[in-house]
């Protein structure tokens, strides 16, 4: 007789937690399969600690396949699941798509970053959901301050030192936090030229701090916060977001070049997509952490809709620390519907709160007990070091090294701002060229809408089409992707599509070895592109005298669009010409008569942290993409 086959969905705190337990309960009794876009687990309360360079991004990631070595990882997304047929779609990391059936399902997806309906958020905002995100913003703020470190201008470097922070929340306070006391650390170093400080703010629409919190607990963390310097505004959200600053709701317009999001989480959108009865977007569940109706299926951590039994009528929050005691009750439940142990309920009342403010500062509540202070930062510190499934001597080296030596305060560059979009299904996982996005048409089949601001869902009333939180431009993140864009189809000069004819394999461009010589090369015909001449055909620009930076409103998704509003690019066919091509960003903010230069149609999207200029060769010719 076959072993029963148990998938899990999901390897946050509850998919983990419930994945480790029921390997050691079952003891091969079972094959377990552990399907997750990365192959590791994140633990999530030390993030914030990642974007101020405290922590090594490695420190916080607990290897799946080293931790929990008698389950099998399946690296993907699931993308659908067919409750009657007991099978799981997912799609791979490289594109490719497979089925996972099983005899037992656990739904343990997560959450992912909550949008409003709010005009331009999805398009200038990040959240902080992943680590791709904290390292984006590691990056993001280290080279604002070295900018307005060297810029004499006062207005420009006010804007370039001055940070927003959506939701005064534990991620929320601690990103404000931590970031003032780095920023701090970056100016003590290299004072500005102007002699101003950077700035942090701190909004949220609820009345005080930490509203989940403890009063005392939020007083503690909204004294120490304004002592750093942040401007803490209770009551206060934002209206619009643009490139250059954004709009309060109470009418202050504040020029900022970084908005970080952190209004809270929903659940995944997967749920959605089963037909079930849900509370708020999260699945419904009996205290046993099984759908009614369905003995096969279990949902625990953010996507579940678990009956708190310590308050009747309600349900458990979505915490991490809900989220690890579910992954446990929810193992031990399966483990006893295959015959091995006793169901149990969930029952848990909370063991208190932690929020880590930086330094030697923190706000705590162990066992209902308000501390604040250095004793509640070892409270912190130390609940933390348990609470970690790994890692805890290599966490404990740079907490001390951070206690002696100072910040590395440098820009990696390994998260591009476009790479970690604010609507994500995935925040866990970057954006990277080449690798395929979901299409609409399984959007539309499992429910997984990339963002609710661009719905208008929240609202309740369809946005104009033309402004953000309305209809996606198709080169907008969440619209159609552009055919050179991750998730689209890939420029002809992309690994894996048709070989462009100056790379290897196709056929030899004219100015290359072995072709014909190109007509603008010595002893051959006069290049067009020379003056009183005709533009060269295969230039897709008239070239830009190298390091010229590109003008504002250049790049990806930047600027409005220009005549129908659609993007153009290089047509190879008609020997340069330009033509309308039906998805891509809009290139350039340029009037009409006055278009200026593009970036070439295979580059990526630059974004606003691209270093300027083009790549230096050393045999004397332009590299291909050079501007």
């Amino acid at each position: 007789m076959s072993r029963p086959r148990i998938v899990i969905v999901g390897a946050g705190f509850a998919g983990y937690r419930t994945a480790r337990t029921l390997s050691r309960l079952t003891r091969h009794q079972a094959d377990i399969t552990l399907l997750n876009p990365t192959d590791y687990f994140l633990y999530l309360p030390l993030l914030p600690q990642v974007a101020a360079g405290i922590l090594e991004p490695r420190r916080v990631t607990v290897s799946l396949s080293g931790s929990l070595p008698h389950v099998r990882l399946v690296l993907g997304e699931a993308d659908g699941i067919d409750l009657d047929e007991h099978t799981v779609r997912y799609t791979g990391p490289e594109g490719g798509e497979g089925t996972l059936s099983y005899d037992r399902l656990v739904l343990a997806a997560g959450s992912v970053n909550k949008l409003l309906p709010v005009p331009g958020v999805a398009e200038h905002a990040h959240g902080f959901r992943g680590l791709p995100e904290a390292l984006y913003l590691r990056d993001h703020v280290t080279r604002q301050v070295e900018l307005a470190a060297a810029d004499d201008d006062r207005e420009e470097c006010a804007a370039r030192c001055t940070f927003v922070v959506v939701g005064a929340g534990y991620t929320g306070t601690e990103v404000a936090a931590h970031g003032a006391m780095y920023t701090d650390a970056q100016v003590r170093k290299h004072p500005m030229r102007t002699g101003m400080r950077p700035r942090w703010m701190l909004l949220d629409v609820a009345p005080r701090v930490l509203p989940e919190m403890d009063e005392r607990l939020s007083r503690t963390a909204d004294r120490v916060l304004r002592q750093r310097g942040v401007d803490v505004r209770m009551g206060t959200s934002v209206k619009e977001a643009t490139h250059d600053g954004v709009v309060l709701t109470d009418g202050t317009s504040v020029d900022t070049r970084t908005l970080v999001w952190c209004v809270g989480v929903r659940p995944d959108p997967l749920v959605e997509s089963l037909g079930l009865p849900v509370e708020r977007g999260r699945l419904l569940v009996d205290p046993h952490l099984q759908v009614p109706g369905r003995p096969e299926l279990f949902a625990c951590g953010d996507v579940a809709a678990v009956p708190d039994l310590t308050q009747p009528g309600q349900f458990t929050p979505m915490t991490a620390q809900h989220a690890w005691r579910h992954g446990k009750v929810c193992a031990q439940n399966v483990a006893a519907s295959l015959g091995i142990g006793a169901r149990r309920p969930y029952r848990h009342r909370d063991l208190g709160f932690v929020v880590d403010l930086g330094g030697a500062k923190a706000a705590a509540n162990p066992l209902g007990l308000p501390m604040s202070g250095p004793a509640a930062g070892a409270v912190t510190r130390g609940y933390h070091l348990a609470a970690m499934p790994g890692n805890r001597v290599r966490v404990a080296a740079d907490w001390l090294l951070d206690a002696v030596l100072p910040r590395q305060a440098v820009q990696l560059g390994l998260v591009r701002s476009w790479s970690v979009p604010l609507e994500s299904s995935s925040p866990e996982v970057a954006r990277v060229a080449g690798r395929p996005e979901r299409t609409a048409k399984q959007t539309a089949t499992t429910g997984t809408t990339p963002t609710t601001a661009t719905t208008g869902k929240d609202s309740g009333a369809e946005p104009a089409k033309g402004r953000p939180g309305g209809e996606s431009e198709k080169g907008r993140p969440g619209g159609e992707p552009a055919k050179n864009q991750p998730g689209g189809e890939r420029a002809r000069n992309q690994p894996g599509a048709e070989p462009a004819k100056s790379r290897p394999g196709g056929e030899p461009a004219k100015n290359q070895p072995g072709g014909e010589p190109a007509k603008n090369q010595p002893g051959a015909e006069p290049a067009k592109n020379q003056p009183d001449g005709e533009p060269a055909k295969n230039q897709p620009h008239p070239p830009r005298a190298a390091g010229t930076p590109r003008r504002a409103g250049e790049g990806a998704g930047t600027g409005p669009a220009r005549g129908s509003g659609k993007a153009r690019k290089t047509s190879r066919a008609s020997g340069g010409g330009r033509a309308a091509a039906p998805s891509g960003p809009t290139r350039s903010a340029g009037p009409p008569d006055d278009p200026g230069p593009e970036p070439p149609a295979d580059q990526p999207p630059p974004g606003p942290d691209i270093a300027p200029g083009p790549v230096k060769r050393t045999d004397g010719r332009r590299a291909e993409g050079d501007s």
